[in-house]
């Protein structure tokens, strides 16, 4: 039988092993073990041994299901995206119904990264693309539908809104948690008021209450602030 492809895999389109060394090994079953160990301990702590070992069987047990690593990262990629945000009541028809979605769209993506910081480094260069991975994108097209904005510029959108969530999902993945955040801007924010007299527009900035954001909130200034450009270009072409 030949091996199957990464799209094939991702698609259903290749041919499943009619047998397996036990009924309890499927491709899905792997995925998810890996998707586990990533998640845990990294992409390069990932490898097909400790795949097959965490669920009990050989190495050359996982090939009659995927053929290597790169397709097993495809398969764990857009496993771990998932199905994209839907359409919400009251969205639907409404004049700028486009800029709700896409709040949501960006919101939810942020935390598909932050759930599996793997994933961002998954998801750069030329790969395959799977159904997950590509219902996104038709979401977000479909939101523009209608907009007045080419077919470029609605892909340009997606690329803005992923990157943006992209960028701030790679800054909070070393934080261990939201306390250990506090505690590190706490003491910049010391360090900075200590010298004020070099850094006089940083020490008021930090000295403020609340003027000094990141996480959620940047996500949602930035959200904004892209999609208040957005509604001047499309106001323009009305």
């Amino acid at each position: 039988m030949p091996t199957p492809t990464a799209l094939e895999l991702l698609w259903g389109t290749g041919q499943r092993p009619k047998r397996g060394p036990k009924p309890a090994l499927s491709l899905e079953r792997i995925v998810g073990e890996a998707i586990a160990i990533a998640d845990a301990e990294g992409l390069a702590n990932l490898s097909m041994q400790r795949v097959a070992e965490r669920l009990g069987f050989t190495k050359m047990s996982l090939y009659r299901y995927v053929p290597g690593k790169a397709e097993l990262v495809a398969l764990m990629l857009d496993t771990a995206l998932g199905a994209p945000p839907e359409l919400r009541a009251g969205q639907e028809g409404s004049e700028d119904g486009w800029r709700e979605l896409l709040d949501v769209w960006c919101e939810t993506i942020y935390e598909r990264f932050r759930a599996h910081p793997w994933s961002l480094e998954a998801s750069v260069g030329r790969r395959p693309v799977g159904p997950n991975e590509l219902a996104w994108m038709e979401a977000a097209l479909g939101a523009l539908a209608g907009t007045g904005l080419t077919t470029a510029e609605r892909l340009d959108t997606i690329v803005l809104l992923t990157g943006h969530a992209r960028s701030l999902a790679q800054q909070v993945r070393m934080v261990d948690s939201d306390e250990f955040e506090r505690q590190v801007a706490g003491q910049f924010a010391e360090m900075v008021a200590a010298a004020a007299d070099r850094y006089p527009a940083s020490a008021a900035a930090f000295a403020e209450e609340g003027a000094v954001g990141g996480g959620v909130g940047a996500l949602k200034f930035g959200i904004a602030r892209i999609l208040d450009g957005l509604a001047v270009l499309i106001a323009r072409r009305g």
